[in-house]
């Protein structure tokens, strides 16, 4: 942490499917960096993800060819209760997001 650049997470996965679970690890690792700042009253800096083996299968190229062809939505935004003190008292009920759009789900096969 540097109170001059805000919180700083990194995460380093052995391995990971840069169209499955990679978005919902920056998602997590993203709130758990506001998080440890809201309780430290420093501001959120950078998040950080380095992937050992950054993959996607095969049978999942056209489900990815579908998530890049669409447009974003802007970004919502994540608000913190202001009576959390500690890192271990957030409940689910102490976050509120915002603003939040999102696409069709795309459904792909399982991987094997």
């Amino acid at each position: 942490m540097d109170a001059d650049r805000g919180v700083a997470t990194p995460q380093f996965a052995r391995r990971g499917r840069v169209d499955r679970s990679k978005p919902f690890n920056i998602a997590s690792y993203s709130l758990l960096t506001m998080m440890v700042a809201w309780v430290t009253g420093l501001e959120p800096g950078e998040f950080v993800h380095t992937l050992g083996d950054a993959h996607l299968y095969l049978n999942h190229l056209e489900q990815a060819d579908t998530q890049l062809a669409r447009s974003p939505f802007p970004l919502p935004r994540m608000e913190l209760d202001p009576g959390v003190e500690s890192i271990f008292d957030f409940t689910y009920e102490d976050f509120r997001l915002e603003g939040y759009e999102h696409h069709p789900a795309i459904r792909a096969p399982i991987a094997v």
